[in-house]
């Protein structure tokens, strides 16, 4: 009767330790005949199978197959596009199998390449979190423009909930409002935020250590948190916000059409609740928002005020009249120019203050491609009024006595112009002198010539002026004062 485990010990000595048949025969007892049938049927059943033993698999037919053509199309179109996409959008095909079986397909028919193994240090609840930029060219349908779109993103490191939005820029009053934002949305703080090199955050990097952005600094403290940065050159530091990034490109934005800006964001904020949130994350192996409910108690309390992100600054008011900010003039009230004046910029608007500190002129920002340079209209200066015509006569009678005379003359034969011309008569004074208009009048009231221009006429061709080019002055009528008197 065969003995399995006198086989095992047979072949195990021979094979693995080299033991001779004869060794082997005076050691377990047995003949060497026995040891070379056990050898020979041990070989014969490992490395040979007849024919007519082996079975053949049935080939079964896979839900998937009738998508496959499908699926090569996206593909083409989205080479880098993720299992879990290709699975939403089969599904609304029509396709009733489990995403398993169509991760299998495509690790199939794609090209893996080696990888280097990194190892990946968990965190505990309400420890880290990390933030970072990204950039991508996307075609809008509504333009068929390519835009280049800077994304946000912000990630609790240990469930792996993550919020992200579209910005404008990667400014540090920028960085400030999406972390409120963040803060807000996960209704909490964690102890430490990782970022990268960026500005923004880190000034320097001294021998081994960063030097942080003061102002960054003093956000942090704001909200009692520990500044964390990566080692340059060393981005697998970062990997919990960068490979969230890389989901971001082949989930969301592959296969996905946008209309315009206001599309895409409508449908990342669907995306984020409806995808995101609820995937089983292929490292814990846990839907994130799971992870968020045990992670949000550790996370700190909010302040009752949040930090005020204006970028306060103090700049000239030019010649203008103006605040020049970003290619655009913002009015300032006249009598501040070439004053240095603080200035409050919030994200939709511009605070200008006098250098008292009182708020002089408040104007919203200039908003992108605005043809009109000027950001607020210049108050009109308030219109002097004219001398009362009192002061006039009184100023015609200081010439000379005989001016009252031709007054009372001009009064008579000018009733409803009269006004206008003793006020013109006395705006002569500004390029003669009073000897030459007094001639002009004397020969004018021998000549009953009662008209300011024709003794300005006068003047013009037989006096001297007071300066060697000639000084427009033109008197305003005053109807209230005329009125008056």
């Amino acid at each position: 009767m065969r003995d399995e485990s006198i086989d095992n010990t047979v072949v195990t000595l021979h094979l693995q330790k080299g033991w001779s048949i004869r060794k082997i025969s005076r050691d377990l007892g047995l003949s060497r005949n026995r040891i070379r049938r056990i050898l020979v049927s041990n070989s014969v059943l490992r490395d040979t199978t007849p024919m007519d033993k082996t079975l053949m698999k049935e080939k079964r037919v896979s839900k998937l197959d009738p998508y496959k053509e499908y699926i090569t199309d996206l593909l083409i179109k989205h080479n880098k596009i993720t299992g879990q996409r290709v699975y939403e959008l089969l599904k609304e095909k029509g396709y009733q199998g489990k995403i398993s079986i169509v991760r299998d397909y495509l690790k199939s028919v794609r090209q893996t390449g080696s990888k280097t193994p990194i190892k990946m240090v968990e965190t505990d609840p309400g420890r880290l979190a990390a933030h970072d930029w990204s950039d991508y060219n996307i075609t809008f349908k509504s333009t068929g423009q390519t835009q280049q779109v800077t994304f946000f993103s912000y990630i609790l490191c240990f469930s792996r909930r993550q919020y992200v939005s579209v910005v404008e820029n990667k400014k540090q009053p920028t960085l400030f409002r999406e972390l409120i934002a963040a803060f807000i949305y996960f209704d909490g703080v964690p102890k430490e935020i990782r970022s990268d090199n960026q500005k923004a955050c880190v000034d320097q990097w001294a021998p081994g250590s960063p030097v942080f952005n003061s102002k960054y600094l003093e956000f942090a403290t704001w909200y009692r948190f520990t500044p964390k940065t990566i080692t340059p050159r060393h981005p697998t530091e970062n990997l919990k916000i960068e490979r969230p990034f890389w989901y971001l490109e082949q989930n969301f934005l592959n296969g996905r059409e946008f209309k315009d800006l206001q599309d895409l964001k409508s449908q990342l904020q669907l995306w984020l609740r409806q995808v995101n949130d609820v995937r089983k994350h292929g490292t814990t192996k846990e839907r994130p928002i799971d992870r968020y409910i045990q992670e949000q108690p550790y996370l700190q309390v909010l302040p009752v005020n949040h930090f005020d992100t204006s970028l306060v600054t103090h700049k000239v008011v030019n010649q203008e009249s103006c605040i020049y900010y970003e290619g655009y003039q913002y009015v300032v009230p006249q009598k501040y120019m070439f004053e240095l004046c603080p200035l409050r910029i919030t994200q939709d608007q511009m605070i200008i203050y006098s250098p008292d500190g009182e708020q002089i002129a408040c104007h919203p920002l200039a908003e992108k491609g605005r043809k009109e340079r000027y950001v607020g209209d210049h108050k009109k200066p308030t219109k002097k009024p004219d001398l009362s015509i009192a002061d006039v006569i009184s100023r015609l009678e200081c010439f000379s006595p005989e001016m009252n005379g031709y007054i009372q003359q001009l009064k008579q034969h000018k009733p409803g112009t009269w006004r206008h011309h003793l006020r013109s008569l006395l705006s002569l004074k500004v390029n003669y002198r009073v000897e030459d208009i007094m001639v002009a009048v004397r020969r004018a009231s021998r000549y009953k010539v009662f008209d300011s221009g024709t003794i300005e006429n006068f003047l013009e061709n037989n006096s001297e002026p007071r300066y060697s080019i000639k000084l427009s002055f033109k008197p305003q009528n005053n109807n209230y004062n005329e009125q008056q008197n």
